[in-house]
């Protein structure tokens, strides 16, 4: 598929063989039938209209202005400083640069035109000559010739009973004008270059700050229409957050006035008496009748806004969400009149850890719009992930455990190459090939226009990456040994690892003191679940266990693990008798649960690290509860719902189609394979 729209012209036997085993997909389960019909929509659309998906493509990715097709694409990398070496990072950054450095808006411009040409007219179309014209050309008249030739191929791609034949007429016309209007001659034939596929607008980005994310994408949705500071804007926009659509929210308990709001008329609404001003003069009176005063401002949620956030939602319906763990393709509906002309395609280069940041960050983005959309109706967001490990500093262990192997810090992407075996082989090979291009001398200075690979594989991957695979991101409220310190609240998406703390005081009390027992490792855990059955039924159960730590993993091991739950393997102390006395023993529990409430029963307290991240690190920690995390439009919907009608059922309305829970889409080439 690839091929097929970079190359200029294809058979129509090739055509048809390519569509008829498209067709052929349709027959069989997902992703097969989603990715067949996906591209057989392309393929009928490309042959009606030769060169529509280069041009839509080239249009998107430059930001080439016009009317016909106002659609604007650009690729983000995001990468840790902290997970990733100088040296990796700062060839990402030379590889973007040189791929932007060599082509332009005019450029660009020139290769739609010449493709638009030569993909209808085929051998009539003097290529070598057509390009020299536009090379001589003002960018001007370059300009005019472009949109003349987007709107021929956009208003026969928008036909129903489009014509091949009287589209090749259209090209013709504009061929033969653009012909006309110079003379021969011009650039020499050394100078002249093919037509290829220009590289995305790539961008890269260190991850530093925690709104990055969404700061970036606000500027990408709405750029500096005036020459002013990137922090003055961002401050108008962290202003346009509003913080009380939510009644019921701790923030929104103190009263808000509004002064364009209307008076109501109802007396409750009215000052009271005790703070009236003074009867004001006659000029005062007639003054104030011209102005709004005195009423509460009515806070409406519209309708259109719910389905923004729904429609964004990139997930399963809330119904049977817990059945299947990872799900592959989108089954929400999109609403027909609502078009988002701006798309962000996040690239995350990094290891398990890069990807807690993400679920993190993309936590604190459904989050502040679900406060105030303003991404979600312009945005259209996917996700894609690259596998890099190149060393093992920073990483989070014991001194029992052993360091972390690669393969431990790159579970999902693991996970990823099992399931899409494409995946496997053009994106997981990266993990340790981009570590090594980063050492390798540059060759830039020798040949400027040569491609790079990385960016050719980006490009790749984001262009034909369509099908996502969903994964849960699981929320865990921290409950502190000081009584004065809040409550604390994170998210995770591949681990969660805890290890009881070694008790100090208990130790210098030994030292003075004869010891006369044998000291227990670990401490007194109460643990409440909810188990996991096949029958989808709810069983409630509590345990008190003496541990020593515990690792929650939500990536499955294997792909016979295929439920919605959490690994939970915790290490028992189990005691043991021999001739020399009594020992202790470890011994592992295996738990498979949804949702897990663990609360310490002694003075000991335990470490948790997310995500192996140790800057995720907390301590003094004596309970701790993990559950899947609420998607923040669906407590929103249902808060809604509840305050005016008590008696309804939990989802009602909009609830219905939005998840229930928080699930972040990474795109792989064929998703889940079924």
């Amino acid at each position: 598929m690839y091929t097929l729209i970079k190359a200029p012209c294809i058979s129509d036997d090739l055509y048809e063989r390519v569509y008829d085993f498209c067709k052929k997909l349709l027959t069989l389960p997902k992703p097969y039938c989603t990715i067949g019909l996906d591209y057989a929509f392309r393929l009928k659309t490309e042959r009606m209209t030769p060169g529509v998906l280069y041009q839509r493509m080239v249009i998107s990715e430059q930001s080439l202005k016009n009317d016909p097709y106002p659609y604007q694409e650009r690729v983000f990398l995001f990468a840790d400083p902290y997970v990733l070496s100088k040296a990796v990072c700062n060839a990402l950054v030379m590889d973007a640069t040189a791929a932007q450095m060599y082509q332009n808006p005019r450029s660009c411009m020139c290769y739609v035109i010449i493709r638009a040409v030569q993909a209808a007219l085929g051998e009539d179309c003097d290529v070598e000559r057509l390009q020299r014209i536009l090379q001589d050309k003002p960018t001007e008249e370059v300009e005019h010739c472009f949109r003349q030739v987007v709107a021929a191929v956009e208003c026969t791609g928008q036909e129903r009973n489009a014509d091949r034949g009287q589209h090749a007429e259209r090209m013709e016309k504009i061929y033969s004008m653009v012909l006309n209007s110079s003379a021969a001659g011009g650039s020499s034939p050394e100078e002249l270059q093919g037509t290829p596929l220009p590289s995305p607008n790539i961008s890269f980005h260190l991850w530093t700050d925690e709104d990055q994310l969404w700061k970036e994408l606000a500027l990408f949705v709405r750029p500096l229409s005036q020459p002013c500071e990137p922090d003055c804007l961002s401050q108008e926009l962290d202003n346009f957050e509003i913080q009380d659509i939510v009644s019921d929210c701790d923030c929104c308990e103190q009263t808000r006035f509004s002064v364009l709001s209307t008076d109501s008329g109802i007396e409750r609404d009215l000052p009271a008496a005790s703070e009236e001003l003074p009867s004001p003069s006659a000029t005062e009176v007639e003054h104030a009748r011209l102005q709004r005063k005195g009423g509460i401002k009515k806070r409406t949620f519209p309708l259109e806004s719910m389905a923004f956030l729904q429609n964004s939602c990139n997930g399963p319906g809330a119904k049977n969400s817990e059945k299947l763990h990872r799900k592959s393709g989108s089954t929400a509906v999109p609403v027909p009149h609502l078009h988002r002309l701006y798309t962000a395609r996040i690239v995350v280069l990094g290891d398990d850890r890069v990807l807690g940041q993400l679920a993190q960050a993309y936590y604190s983005l459904r989050k502040r719009e679900t406060r105030c959309v303003f991404l979600t109706p312009r945005l259209n967001l996917q996700f894609y992930y690259i596998p890099v490990v190149e060393g093992q500093q920073g990483t989070w262990s014991t001194e029992d455990d052993t360091v972390p192997s690669q393969m431990e810090l790159c579970k999902l992407a693991v996970y990823l190459g099992r399931a899409d075996p494409w995946y496997e082989s053009n994106i997981n090979t990266l993990c340790h090939m981009i570590p090594k291009l980063a050492t390798m001398p540059s060759s830039l200075s020798k040949l400027p226009m040569a491609d790079s690979f990385l960016i050719d594989v980006i490009a790749y991957y984001v262009r034909m990456g369509i099908q996502p695979v969903y994964f849960q991101v699981y929320a865990v409220k921290i409950l502190f040994s000081n009584a004065a310190q809040e409550l604390a609240e994170d998210v995770f998406l591949t681990e969660l690892s805890a290890k009881v703390q070694d008790c100090t005081a208990a130790k210098d009390h030994m030292q003075t003191k004869k010891k006369t027992m044998l000291e227990v490792p670990g401490a007194d855990l109460v643990v409440r679940y909810r188990k996991v059955l096949l029958s989808d039924r709810k069983k409630e159960v509590a345990v008190t266990l003496r541990s020593t730590g515990l690792v929650m993993k939500a990536i499955p091991s294997n792909e016979a693990e295929d439920l919605m739950c959490l690994n939970v393997n915790i290490t028992e102390v189990v005691k043991t008798s021999n001739l020399s006395g009594r020992l202790f023993a470890s011994a592992a529990n295996h738990i498979r649960t949804c949702n897990i409430r663990i609360e310490s029963k002694e003075q000991r307290t335990f470490t948790l690290c997310l995500d192996k991240d140790f800057r995720r690190t907390y301590t003094n920690v004596v309970g701790m509860e993990v559950s899947p995390c609420p998607e923040p439009s669906y407590c929103l919907q249902k808060t809604m719902t509840t305050r005016f009608s008590l008696h309804e059922p939990e989802s009602v309305g909009l609830a219905r189609s939005i998840p229930k829970s928080l699930l972040l889409p990474i795109n792989t080439f064929a998703g889940i394979i079924q």
